[in-house]
């Protein structure tokens, strides 16, 4: 493995992304998106950065800010920000726990106004991963137990409400009462099916960073089956996620989503890694491998960017999203890492620099979409329920940390 003080690229790229979260994704959410009045983060800054007044907050985009800022805490160690970094990962913590809770029901609410009260109550299964996430990256972080258990909390939730005995895999939504919804979806994009990747790739990694601080072994066995339906029922012959199923595991769709397929090449890697499953880490290493192949021979435009989806028709979205981008990078650094092809390290590489050129804003944070022009697309949120530091965030950091050749 070619070290970081042996080559000025790697050296740079491991520079650049720890400058560009600590230096403007991080500020941004500091600076622009506390909300001083009414408690917690804003709900919404519009795509010309405009404060949407009384915004309703959404649960994935308070969990995600909690991880982000945790993780930051954790990873970095020596940073001069770093007691900033913990205010905010305990400013998003305290206001998950005393407005996104359901008291009653348990589990995590949809969304609250900007008030903090309940708007949409239904419960998500990808929330509730995205709380486990967040709460056992805050507990890694700083000892709170209380978070702990709030994650272990959900899990079981999970487990009891959503998990199908009977074929595998997690059903998508509740209402409060925890009674199946016939919406099933995350977003109006979205098929409306019982089973999705989307949520069983969350809930993966949500149950990776559970294992990580809880080695219980009940968890331990359903996340090595989630692992497994990713690699006997997800993973088609074309190397490429299929995205929605029904309860038998009928594939429902035939989108291609980039995206989501190289940040499952990593993500299983990890998921295995923390099982210390050897025969899985050489399985989910070559899927990995597969993966990113699929997407350098199919996903990538002249620039080396990553276009958005090719739908079931054939048609394609050559759009550039920001988070596919974040994934990408990770996805090229694992592979490399992998195999030591310098290909992938290129790859990455260019990837960066086109990131650094077009889809990071000065200003803070990263634009949502660019259009095949690189013409930024102001339509979609700055920051939003959907639109939070976690892709671009971990992205940053997951490269820093690969680079310094550390395992945190």
């Amino acid at each position: 493995m070619i070290s970081v003080k042996a080559d000025p690229r790697i050296a740079k790229l491991h520079t650049e992304v720890l400058e560009e979260l600590t230096g403007n994704i991080l500020p941004y959410w500091m600076n622009k998106m506390t909300d001083e009045v009414d408690g917690g983060f804003y709900g919404r800054r519009d795509g010309n950065d405009e404060l949407v007044a009384r915004s309703d907050k959404g649960i994935i985009l308070n969990t995600r800010i909690l991880w982000t800022f945790s993780h930051a805490y954790r990873v970095l160690s020596n940073h001069p920000e770093r007691n900033k970094h913990l205010a905010a990962a305990t400013r998003a913590f305290q206001y998950i726990v005393e407005n996104f809770i359901d008291s009653e029901n348990g589990g995590l609410y949809w969304m609250v106004n900007y008030q903090g009260k309940p708007v949409y109550t239904k419960k998500q299964i990808y929330a509730q991963a995205f709380g486990i996430y967040a709460f056992t990256e805050y507990h890694r972080a700083t000892g709170e137990k209380k978070a702990l258990d709030l994650a272990i909390e959900l899990y079981k939730l999970i487990e009891q409400h959503s998990y199908d005995r009977t074929r595998g895999g997690y059903l998508e939504a509740f209402d409060r009462d925890w009674a199946v919804l016939e919406d099933l979806r995350l977003s109006e994009k979205d098929a409306n099916e019982r089973k999705t990747m989307n949520t069983h790739l969350h809930v993966l990694e949500a149950y990776t960073n559970l294992y990580a601080c809880w080695k219980n072994t009940q968890l331990g066995n359903q996340l090595e089956k989630l692992i497994r339906i990713f690699l006997d029922k997800m993973i088609n012959k074309h190397d490429h996620l299929d995205l929605f199923f029904d309860d038998d595991w009928n594939v429902k769709s035939g989108t291609i989503s980039f995206g989501h397929d190289i940040e499952a090449s990593w993500l299983l890697q990890e998921a295995a890694e923390i099982l210390g499953d050897e025969e899985l880490i050489r399985e989910t290493k070559a899927v990995a491998l597969k993966l990113v192949r699929s997407v350098e021979r199919e996903g990538l435009n002249a620039h080396g960017a990553l276009i958005n989806e090719i739908h079931g028709d054939g048609s394609r979205d050559t759009d550039i999203h920001w988070w596919p981008q974040a994934e990408a990078l990770v996805g090229f650094v694992n592979a490399w890492q992998i195999n030591g092809n310098e290909q992938d390290l290129a790859r990455a590489l260019t990837l960066w620099e086109f990131i650094k050129q077009h889809v990071v804003d000065v200003k803070g944070e990263w634009h949502w979409r660019l259009n095949d022009a690189n013409v930024v697309v102001r339509t979609e949120d700055k920051a939003g329920p959907w639109k939070c530091p976690y892709h671009n965030g971990r992205a940053c950091i997951e490269v820093f940390k690969r680079l310094e050749g550390k395992v945190l």
